[in-house]
């Protein structure tokens, strides 16, 4: 089977491979297209937390983000962990540099077992600069409420909060609706045209680590195979709710979810 796009993926790395970069691959290579890194952080992690992390050369990730595209040209860029002031300025010069529009920002803030991934200056660059870059942002809703500055607890509160962050520039606002405690999982589209509410079913699961990861990965994949902005939402959301259905139920805190729920296995390898 060939590639049906190529992407790349600016992120930081989970040596436990449920979020971040290895979530972002796995995603892309499921879904059938063809995965490049820029790595921007070395996370030590597992289910249970972050153990430390490592942050990389800003020089160095705007190396990579340049001289991979040089050669092998991406359909659409997913941007996930920017750990610092300095990460987004050298992202935002590379980008500039390769003059992009099929971007999905992640704003990625604090990890799923509650520590902070990023600093205060670093979330008023996001805030400023980057969510106007993108095509798509797809935070969470206590990245959506760091954002918008504004306070989330229903879903008439993330449209509002969205279209705030619209207001400040972004171009197309999904805010993903699992932290609030509802039966039916709540995810909001908006941009100046049109609102859509994407309803999922909640499973009764700790096992959701990597979830937005996979979740903006998914969207950029269906966005480089050229689906429209609303239509990649609704696909990457049931992929990812397939996903957390059929997790693996591995680790002993927030285990990962499948991201091998879309593969279909050749019978003369089973």
């Amino acid at each position: 089977m060939k590639p049906r796009s190529k992407i790349l993926i600016i992120a930081g790395s989970d040596s436990s491979g449920g979020a971040g970069i290895q979530a972002d691959i796995k995603t892309v290579t499921a879904l059938g297209s063809y995965a490049m890194t820029a790595i921007t952080a070395v996370t030590t992690q597992n289910t249970t937390g972050v153990k430390s992390i490592i942050k990389i050369n800003p020089k160095e990730i705007l190396n990579q983000i340049i001289f991979t595209s040089k050669d092998i040209k991406p359909d659409a860029i997913k941007i996930g962990m920017l750990s610092s002031s300095n990460v987004i300025i050298s992202v935002l010069k590379a980008l500039n540099f390769i003059k992009f529009e099929k971007i999905v920002l992640d704003p990625v803030m604090i990890a799923k077992g509650g520590a902070k991934l990023i600093d205060k200056n670093a979330i008023n660059l996001i805030r400023s600069k980057m969510i106007k870059k993108a095509l798509l942002i797809t935070p969470n809703i206590p990245e959506a409420e760091v954002l918008s500055k504004t306070k989330i607890t229903t879903s008439e509160d993330m449209v509002y909060a969205a279209g705030k962050l619209i207001e400040w520039g972004a171009k197309n606002v999904l805010i993903k609706g699992g932290h609030l405690n509802n039966k039916v999982v709540q995810d909001v589209f908006v941009n100046k045209e049109d609102i859509k509410i994407f309803n999922s079913n909640r499973y009764n699961t700790k096992n959701t680590h990597g979830t937005g990861c996979t979740l903006s990965s998914a969207i950029t994949t269906f966005l480089s195979c050229g689906k429209t902005i609303k239509k990649s939402c609704e696909l990457g959301i049931k992929y990812v709710n397939s996903a957390i259905k059929s997790n693996p139920k591995y680790g002993k805190g927030h285990g990962p979810i499948n991201h091998l729920n879309s593969v279909k296995i050749n019978r003369k390898f089973k």
